[in-house]
This record gives C-alpha cells, structure tokens and sequence, in this order.
C-alpha cells in the first residue's frame, strides 16, 4: 500500500518522469517527493516539480555532458517562468547548461499552497505551523536533495531572481560545496535587517519611482486622483468580488519596480472612466485589468510570507509595511486629496486588509496573522561563512532597484568573499527578463573573472 498522508504526496520510491519537445527544445518535467520538514526525512512528504530543458541539439550523447543550472524564480510564492521555446536568457541558458526549472516549494505544480488547498492541512494553527516550511532554508535543502539525484553529486549553477537570489544566499551560507557558481540578478538581500529596517528603505524608493512617473506622465496624478476621490464616493466591486478601495488602487504602484511598470500604469490609468446615465464611471475594462493587476490567486504564499522572508530571528514581523506606512503620511490618499498634493502609490508591500479585500486571501486572513505574530524564526544567513566563501559569484545589482535596497545588496556584496557585481541603470528589477541572453553573459563572465 501507497502511504499518503493528509495533504501530502505519496511516498514514492522513484522521481516522477516525463519528456516531450518544444520548438528548439526537449523538455523533461519531473516530480521529485522531498520531507516537508527536512529534520524529520522520514516523516511527511510533499512533492517537488522541476522542468528541465535543453537545447535540441544537445538532446543526444552530450546532454549527459553538460552542465546543470537551477534557476530560482522570484517571489516568494511564483513558480518558475513557463518558456515557449527558447525565449530570454533561457536560450542562452541551453548552450552550455542543463537548464532546470524549478517551481519552489508551495508554488506551481509543487504541492501549492492556496486557499484551496491549505484547509487540509486543519485549522489556521495548523496551516501556519506548516507554512513555516515554505521559506529559504526548506527551499534550499529540496535544491541538495534535488541535485544529489539528478548529478550524482556534481555541483552545479545556481540562477536566482530576486527571492530566487535570497534563497541563493541561503545556500552559500549552508551548502556551499553544492555549487559550482552562483548568479544573482536583483536579489541580494540584506544579511541583518529585519521587515522593518527593509521597509524603512523602501518607502523612500517608492516615493522617487512615483515623482520619476509623474514626471514622465504628469497628466497621470491628476487622473490618479479622480480614480481615488470616486473611490472615496463609491462602493466598486471588482469583477472577482472583491471591493476596489483606495488603498488597494494605491497598490498598483508594484508595477513601478519594474523595466515597463511606468508605461503600463499609464496605459492603465488612461482608461479609467467611461461615461454613464449614472454619470462617469470606472470602466468594466479598467476593472477588469486591475483586478489582473492585483489578485494573488496565482501566488497567494506572495502575501501570506512575504514579510517572514525578512524574519531573522528577532521577533514578529507584526505586519511590519503596514506600521512603516504611517510613519510616511505622504502615502496618505485623503490628506493628499485634501491638500492637493499628488496621490502616491505604495509598491511591494503586503497589508492586513489584503486578506480583507482579495477573495483568494480571505480564508488565508487568521493563518497569516499567526504567521505574523510568530517569533520562533531561525536566522538565514552566515555572515562568517559567507565571508570565507570560495564559490564563484556574479550578481546584478539595479542602482535604483523598487524592490530590493541597492544600499542593502552592496553591503552584502562586500561580506561575500569574492563576489563581483554589475551595477547597472539599464535595467529594472526584472532585468534578467528584459535584458536576457545580455545580463546572464555579463554574469557568466563576471564570475569566470573574463571581464
């Protein structure tokens, strides 16, 4: 008999298997059941998805020659990026590497962890206790067992995107003899800071990306502010029934981190209203787009851990952006409105009234506050072996980066042993999309010390 525990995977005895192709590619997904508590190996199991890929021209003999690269998707709660054939860095990727895909923990095909899904677990006590295995050092431990079975051993690159570069940090503070070089791009996180210091940096950045919009479409504050006064005078559903408010408007400044963020907002703002019997209204469009915008249906683990990815066993995180918030009253939409002063709009940060207004956070609302009360957080990074670290490491470092403090990844850069940054202006936090093939051969290079 198959033992399934509740909300778990059958404990299998093999990794699941299947390959097929793609223009330019072959393609192998697999299905890896990993401990959900890595103290415990024998106890529950959960299921880990990876997609390899590689080139076709590759798919032969040599494919057992090459290289292994993991990448590390952004986040926290994104699966990996799904490819159509050999788009963005993936393309350069699969010249040299076997390229696996990797959908973290929670997220994905990875045994996710939604509203859907979590009431198995039992109770919000329950769904929290359990949640507290969703972070880096449970991620990092699935990459050693994950790569112990698919190289034999053999180290192998490590390609991480923001949280992605996080949980690279993890991994060369507890296992660095399983890499053979690491490449970050915008996701060198701060090694002491908590969720607040994090946030206290981040208010700040946010204020420039908004007077940076402003000045680039000056027409927009104005229409930002009519969006937000009707708010103010009006109950808008939006189409997934959940309530449009003003803060949840102001929210849409998470589009401001990124390389098209700011034309995107404008396009968005610029069709706001239609007009109705009723007089002029929010478009079903605008609605329709915003709640696309906003809904974290597709990674619901992005809000309810967003700010434990910053816990460093000091405490709760106590809802720590929410506090910060009111120590910045610029943020503030009625005394704006009042005052005449542009509406500002906040970025990447999570607030107790999302598991109030989004459906897909409602029943996650008492799990989250738990996990926001918890003070048991373990620290997750070593600043002694990071500074006697011998993995080669690259990361890209963006001067004026949304979501991650420049500041912050500079003094990180300087306790790891040799690692060398690119800092650039070129590119937003999602550079390694935007740039590609470019940011992933600036960072291959860098750490072959070739440039």
């Amino acid at each position: 008999m198959i033992h399934c525990p509740r909300g778990g995977v059958p404990n299998r005895s093999s990794d699941s298997v299947t390959t097929y192709r793609q223009p330019g590619l072959v393609l192998t997904d697999h299905r890896f059941p990993v401990p959900l508590d890595h103290s415990r190996p024998d106890g529950e199991r959960i299921e880990v998805f990876g997609r390899e890929v590689v080139a076709t021209g590759n798919a032969g003999p040599d494919r057992e020659r090459l290289p292994w690269l993991v990448y590390l998707e952004g986040g926290p709660g994104f699966g990996a990026r799904r490819f159509i054939g050999p788009q963005a860095w993936l393309g350069r990727a699969v010249r040299e590497f076997r390229v696996l895909l990797l959908d973290q923990r929670g997220t994905g095909r990875s045994t996710p962890a939604n509203r859907q899904t979590l009431p198995l677990r039992g109770k919000p006590a329950e769904q929290a206790d359990y949640l507290t295995h969703f972070r880096a050092d449970s991620i990092v431990k699935d990459c050693e067992l994950i790569r112990r079975r698919l190289t034999g051993g053999a180290p192998w690159t490590v390609l991480g995107q923001s949280f992605g570069g996080f949980c690279a940090v993890h991994y060369l503070s507890t296992a660095p003899e399983g890499l053979e070089r690491v490449l970050i791009t915008g996701g060198l996180p701060s090694l002491y800071a908590g969720a607040d210091e994090v946030y206290r940096a981040a208010y700040p950045r946010i204020r420039r990306k908004n007077e940076a919009h402003f000045a680039r479409y000056p027409q927009d504050a104005e229409r930002a502010r009519a969006i937000a006064a009707h708010l103010l005078d009006h109950e808008v559903t939006l189409p997934g029934g959940g309530p449009l408010t003003v803060e949840a408007f102001q929210s849409l400044g998470i589009l401001l981190g990124s390389g098209d963020g700011t034309h995107q907002l404008h396009l968005l703002l610029e069709g706001a209203f239609v007009p109705t019997p009723g007089g002029p209204a929010l478009a079903d469009a605008f609605l329709e787009q915003v709640q696309a915008h906003l809904s974290y249906a597709g990674h619901p683990l992005y809000a309810v851990l967003h700010e434990a990815i910053y816990a460093q066993g000091r405490g709760a995180t106590d809802w720590a952006a929410e506090r910060v918030r009111a120590e910045h009253p610029e943020f503030d939409a009625r005394a704006a409105l009042a005052e005449g002063r542009p509406l500002l709009f906040t970025g990447e940060t999570v607030h107790p009234w999302h598991f109030t207004t989004d459906p897909a956070l409602r029943p996650l609302r008492e799990t989250a506050e738990l996990l926001a009360a918890r003070t048991d957080w373990a620290p997750l990074y070593d600043p002694e072996r990071l500074a006697a670290n011998q993995v080669p490491v690259a990361a890209a470092v963006y001067h004026d980066d949304m979501y991650v403090d420049t500041a912050h990844s500079l003094d990180t850069a300087r306790t790891v042993r040799g690692l060398r940054t690119w800092v650039t202006d070129e590119f937003e936090h999602d550079g390694v999309r935007a740039g590609g093939p470019r940011v992933l051969d600036r960072l291959l290079a860098l750490s072959r010390n070739e440039i």
